[in-house]
């Protein structure tokens, strides 16, 4: 262990779990209540569940002296982010039968299931093993899932960073039998002392992302993430990755001891040494990072407490061998392209834009039916963006015209006629599910694009490409602290305003006010807003603007 203060709550739960399998099985089964013990729902998050309750609800049912409405969200890890056809109509049909109806993409290229009752939970559970999909490590102390840029147009380099991704996932998936006994059914047995080779028994001490990038696209935001590979390109191949640690954008609000912090590039690896390399990374945050105060113990905070130099010196020594500097790279931008691409395959590809992800049909826009209906015909694969999106891949171009027909009859085919704000905007789900929502994310964007459009039309700014995410919490789900624009929740109607993020994802944004109301916060976007149209300079990010004029940055402070 790192550290001789007293062990976290959670530690505890993790020590005693026998390699997560706790009492999960009689929680879910104990008619009694609508929830599971505190024990077990630490212990589900292991298995890719999450204990929510409807917020909407919550002080009516305490009114009536009744227990929350309490509901599972269940989290479908995809490694980069890909599923078949079936797949996805298997999920669909999984939302229907045992959640709330709705299919949400996640920034993580994950799908999320919601309002899932307890009673719905097995069940639900089986039918995604059916469907050959897997929910273990979407959530808990682990390495979570494997992110991948999707790069349609060029399938060779995707495909290689996508393979090498799969070792990755395949190296740092945890073990245990708990998972197969509780979910698929394995006949039950004594955990031994080295179920986790590589976790242990305590797993992590919180979670772990990683992420693998092929410039010039940073779609995935390498550098939020704790372990980030960025592709070194010679002549269309991979001769090797940058290896980039410590990223991480979760924070508390008036807290200074946490902070969002972007992953610092430390060295280049071969392609034979990247499975190892996150092996060895995992190796060092295990064992290092701090067990007592889960506000600090993600990889990040080991690695400004211990010291980039430190961190690449033990992973050298555990390597036994000395990493190379990293290889320069350019990095472009973050967001999707939607519409059709053409892969040098000659394949097809259509990234379509699905708002903060939510698979739903409503307002004329039938996504559900859409895509339902592109899946019954679609040979190729999908692909769920970082950006909450989704790409159908891989289409021969004799089916373009068919699926342009589907789109249309459904509605979807608004993308092109999309403002770049609303296209690049994300939110995070937060009311009525998150446990952790202090404010309105996903419900609350299209109502705050409306007001903001406006004004960016009114400045002439309406064509122009500005990053806006608003989250619930500080704990930075949609990657808000790297927006141009961010709004992080703070209490009902009232957020944080950060200002200055960089376009390509390598700059974090600053707090320009704590606390205010939608009011304010439009009044001070007008301002700064009429101040870039009148005074930036060709070319010039408002972000960059906001920085070279002073509003944020060292200039601000001085």
């Amino acid at each position: 262990m790192s550290t001789d203060k007293p062990l976290s709550a959670v530690e505890h739960i993790k020590g005693a779990s026998r390699f997560l399998r706790g009492t999960i099985e009689g929680s879910l089964a104990d008619p009694v209540t609508g929830a599971v013990t505190e024990e077990d729902r630490q212990l589900l998050k292991f298995h890719g569940i999450y204990q929510q309750d409807d917020r909407d609800i919550r002080h009516e049912r305490a009114e009536q002296k009744l227990e929350p409405d309490y509901i599972f969200m269940v989290r479908i890890r995809l490694p980069g982010g890909i599923l078949t056809p079936a797949q996805w109509l298997a999920v669909d049909g999984i939302a229907q039968r045992y959640a709330g109806g709705s299919v949400r993409l996640t920034t993580r290229q994950s799908i999320q299931l919601h309002y899932v009752p307890k009673r719905n939970v097995k069940d639900a559970m089986r039918a995604i093993g059916e469907a050959g999909l897997s929910t273990i490590a979407a959530c808990g102390d682990v390495s979570r899932n494997v992110v991948v840029t999707p790069l349609p147009e060029q399938s060779a380099l995707h495909r290689i960073a996508y393979d090498k991704a799969l070792e990755v996932v395949e190296a740092l998936t945890p073990k245990t039998g708990a998972y197969r006994e509780i979910w698929r059914g394995a006949p039950a047995g004594e955990p031994g002392e080295n179920e986790e080779p590589l976790y242990g028994p305590v797993y992590l001490p919180r979670k772990f992302k990683v992420g693998f990038v092929v410039p010039p696209l940073n779609d995935i935001d390498i550098f939020a993430q704790d372990l980030g590979f960025i592709a070194i390109t010679r002549s269309k191949q991979i001769v090797g990755y940058n290896v980039a640690v410590g990223g991480g954008l979760g924070m508390t609000h008036g807290d200074p001891k946490t902070y969002p912090r972007l992953a610092t590039t430390i060295a280049f690896c071969t392609p034979e040494q990247v499975v190892a390399v996150a092996e060895h990374i995992v190796g060092i945050q295990r064992d290092h990072g701090d067990r007592s105060d889960r506000s600090h113990a993600r990889f990040k905070y080991t690695v400004d407490d211990r010291g980039v130099d430190w961190i690449k010196a033990e992973l050298d020594r555990r390597l036994g061998v000395v990493l190379e500097p990293p290889k320069p790279f350019e990095l472009t931008h973050t967001g999707d392209r939607l519409g059709w691409i053409e892969g040098e395959d000659g394949r097809m590809h259509l990234t379509l834009f699905v708002p903060s992800g939510r698979v739903v049909d409503r307002d004329g826009q039938r996504f559900r039916s859409g895509i339902n209906a592109i899946a019954r015909v679609h040979e190729g694969e999908f692909r769920v963006t970082a950006n909450q999106n989704l790409i159908v891949a891989g289409v021969a171009k004799e089916k373009v015209a068919e699926i342009d027909r589907i789109v249309a009859e459904h509605g979807l085919d608004f993308y092109a006629s999309l403002k770049p704000l609303r296209r690049n905007a994300m939110s995070c789900v937060a009311f009525p599910t998150c446990g952790l929502a202090m404010a309105e994310s996903e419900r609350y964007l299209p109502e705050f694009l409306a007001k903001l459009e406006p004004i960016l039309e009114k400045h002439g700014l309406g064509d122009e490409d500005i990053l806006l995410r608003i989250t619930g919490c500080p704990n930075g789900c949609a990657r808000p602290y790297l927006a141009e624009i961010a709004l992080v929740g703070r209490a009902p109607g009232r957020y944080a305003l950060f200002l200055g993020g960089g376009l390509t994802g390598e700059r974090l944004n600053e707090l320009y006010a704590p606390n205010l109301g939608e009011a304010e916060i439009l009044a001070t976007l007008d301002q700064l807003l009429g101040d870039y149209a009148k005074d930036r300079k060709p070319g010039e990010p408002f972000g960059d603007f906001l920085h070279r004029t002073g509003v944020v940055g060292a200039a601000a402070t001085a």
